[in-house]
């Protein structure tokens, strides 16, 4: 039987070294490479085809679940699994939405990645137990949007206090940019004014 190649795609180094040690021993399994962002990613599958990929969710440039469905359109036949510490129902529904063949949580043990990389690349879908239970027994609450990491900063500067210009000044860009990023955040957030934004990213822990 032909090993399976896999791309591990996560900002964090530990995690990528956490998961090539949980794979190393399964000989079903080869561990193609890692990359640590969305356009990393793009690049690599370009050059190296794999079967399967690993995707995190939290990426510093173009989130896990728009990179899913970027990944799908450009390799149709590439199955994708999440490996995400979020066990939230939205994210879960939007990246199956986006053609993700499972889900699993980053706490998963190396019996169940190894089978969740069998069953994507057999082309079933898997989803881990407690997945599964989210799914079954949470309400689809309001989505909590994804960030880009400046949209992070300044959402973290509004939270402060700071004016646009405080903020522009801290983060070395015009204020014209901020006021783009804080109109994003109000549209991203559905809210309509700062005091509501605050409320729920605070609610939320994203801040």
């Amino acid at each position: 039987m032909e090993s399976i190649s896999v791309l591990i795609v996560d900002d964090h180094p530990m995690v990528i070294e956490g998961v090539k040690s949980l794979l190393h021993t399964a000989s079903s399994i080869q561990i193609a490479g890692s990359v640590n962002d969305a356009f990393s990613a793009l690049d690599f599958l370009k050059n190296q085809p794999v079967d399967v990929v690993l995707l995190d969710i939290n990426l510093p440039d173009l989130n896990g679940i728009d990179l899913c469905g970027k990944l799908k359109k450009e390799f149709p036949k590439l199955k994708i699994l999440a490996m995400s510490t979020f066990k939230e129902r939205s994210y879960i529904t939007r990246m199956i939405e986006q053609g993700a063949s499972g889900y699993v949580l980053k706490s998963v043990s190396q019996q169940e990645l190894v089978d969740a990389i069998h069953q994507a690349q057999a082309g079933r879908m898997y989803l881990s137990m407690e997945v599964s239970q989210v799914l079954v027994s949470s309400p689809a609450p309001k989505a909590i949007p994804l960030l880009t990491a400046r949209e992070k900063e300044v959402l973290a500067c509004i939270a402060e206090g700071l004016t646009n210009h405080e903020t522009a000044e801290k983060l070395f860009v015009s204020p014209l940019t901020v006021d783009s990023h804080r109109k994003n955040l109000l549209a991203k957030f559905q809210v309509k004014n700062t005091a509501a934004l605050i409320k729920f990213a605070v609610e939320n822990q994203l801040v």
